[in-house]
């Protein structure tokens, strides 16, 4: 369980968000729900920090878990919105790489492929972004995390708070 949760939590923090147009740059909560994060909570706390510790590994920050939901604020630079697939939220994060990104008008897909020491899988991302301050999207991963298979999917939604991102750092 702690294995799944760990793949969980780190495909978490590489939640999809946004892309180009009718996005704006700035404060975003992004919230993701999952069958597996109501399991956290029967997560011993030693366990808990050992996951935060390795997501800080990978320069991740584990969000807040509640009621099986993540919240986090991410803040989204002006070159980060003028993207047309937000990769950045996938590449070079946890070993994962992006393959054939596409976007058709508010409709983005993607696929994932993630390699590193403790976790390797392939998945898929896609998004629809409402209106230039909200977004939904889906991600399914398959993954084996130390030897053990893991299935994951995590719906997310996501909306824009302000302008200015003075409590969160943009990612690399």
């Amino acid at each position: 369980m702690r294995k799944t949760l760990a793949a969980l939590l780190l495909s978490l923090a590489m939640t999809p968000v946004l892309a180009h147009q009718h996005i704006r740059p700035g404060l975003w909560e992004v919230t993701t729900r999952s069958d597996l994060l109501a399991l956290v909570p029967h997560i011993p706390a030693e366990h808990m920090q050992q996951l935060s510790d390795l997501a800080q590994r990978y320069g991740l920050k584990l969000p807040k878990i509640e009621n099986g939901a993540a919240t986090s604020h991410v803040c989204i630079t002006e070159a980060m919105a003028s993207e047309d697939v937000p990769s950045y939220f996938y590449e070079h994060r946890s070993g994962c790489t992006v393959q054939n990104a596409t976007r058709t008008g508010n409709r983005y897909q993607l696929e994932l492929t993630c390699s590193n020491a403790h976790f390797q899988g392939n998945g898929t991302a896609e998004g629809t972004f409402i209106s230039p301050e909200s977004f939904t999207g889906r991600t399914e991963f398959d993954s084996t995390v130390s030897g053990a298979p893991v299935h994951a999917t995590a719906q997310t939604r996501a909306r824009w708070i302000g302008e200015r991102c003075t409590a969160v750092n943009p990612l690399p």
